[in-house]
């Protein structure tokens, strides 16, 4: 394989860059010529490419988002568009691709590899929810962030004597929110994978609390839950006789630089793609397993089954009181 092809797609996630960088310079250091490709699969398809040499990979591995940008494209998702898509690959010369995106991203290089285009998969997304692997680039970041922001919140909560019901975000996964609830020591914390009742298992919870002395209260909320935290708040307000204010952190836990985590699995898993691709493996997805990076066919990746960690919701729950 001579030439291979990079692209972003879905949503940014930091830590993004440092895989690009860590990809391109492996490629390039095995006499392989390297394709960007801007605004994932959208670009593709219009041939909206940039050469990558070891001087355009500087000084990004610090940087949020990716240089590549990213785009959704419905377009590529029909028959005719994964034929074009292939076409336009090897129109410019690309023989691999590497994807870095989410379970949706797969989809699509499931179908490229199908066509013929061997590609390899790098789960990029914050929510954390690829199911072959233990961490997605972005996740600890978007945590980072998360947790520096509520301990933020929680400063006004304590000095009003509120209760501050936080959302942050995870599709309909709730890893994140889980997670940062611990860290911050919320005293509930709201998942997807949970049924909940907000009268009996949150308000129940904030009177017990207030009557061991607590004066504010911290309520994390996955963005995925079918009660949106407006409603929570006023349930709350109207049970407790608490105040509560509503804080959606959303698009900022994906910006900003990535942590340390994010860049070193990153940069391992962009160096592991580029050997598969040099192996002549395709139709792999690039995983963390216990510390370790392994690979999966995408197809065996994707259907399998990822839940959160209920024994650490019951902990949020238990040391909350």
């Amino acid at each position: 394989m001579k030439t291979i092809g990079i692209l972003t797609s879905g949503g940014d996630a930091p830590g993004m860059n440092s895989a690009i960088r860590s990809a391109a310079r492996t490629a390039i250091n095995n006499g392989m010529r390297v394709i960007g490709i801007n605004r994932g699969y959208n670009g593709l398809l219009k041939g909206d490419v940039v050469e990558i040499n070891s001087n355009f990979v500087s000084d990004i591995i610090q940087k949020g988002g990716t240089v590549l940008y990213t785009a959704r494209c419905k377009e590529f998702f029909q028959p005719e568009g994964i034929k074009k898509a292939v076409e336009k690959a090897k129109e410019i010369g690309i023989e691999g691709l590497i994807v870095i995106g989410g379970d949706g991203s797969f989809n699509g290089a499931i179908k490229l590899c199908n066509e013929g285009l061997p590609t390899v998969g790098i789960p990029g997304t914050i929510d954390n929810d690829i199911k072959c692997t233990d961490y997605t680039i972005g996740f600890d970041t978007a945590c980072n962030i998360a947790v520096e922001a509520i301990d933020r919140l929680r400063d006004t909560a304590r000095s009003h004597e509120k209760c501050s019901i936080i959302e942050v975000m995870g599709r309909e996964a709730g890893f994140l929110a889980l997670d940062v609830g611990l860290a911050v020591g919320a005293a509930d914390v709201l998942v997807p994978e949970m049924k909940f009742d907000v009268e009996k298992d949150v308000c129940e919870n904030i009177i017990a609390r207030k009557k061991q002395g607590k004066t504010h209260h911290i309520i994390v909320v996955s963005e995925g839950c079918n009660i949106d935290v407006k409603t929570i708040a006023d349930i709350i307000e109207k049970k407790t006789g608490i105040e509560s204010r509503i804080t959606v952190l959303g698009h900022i836990q994906r910006g900003g630089s990535p942590t340390m985590l994010d860049r070193v699995y990153a940069a391992k898993m962009g160096h592991y793609a580029v050997e598969l691709l040099m192996n002549g493996k395709c139709n792999r997805v690039v995983a963390i397993q216990r510390d370790k990076v392994v690979d999966f066919d995408i197809k065996e990746a994707l259907s399998m089954k990822k839940t959160i960690d209920f024994d650490a919701l019951k902990l949020c729950k238990s040391i909350s009181k």
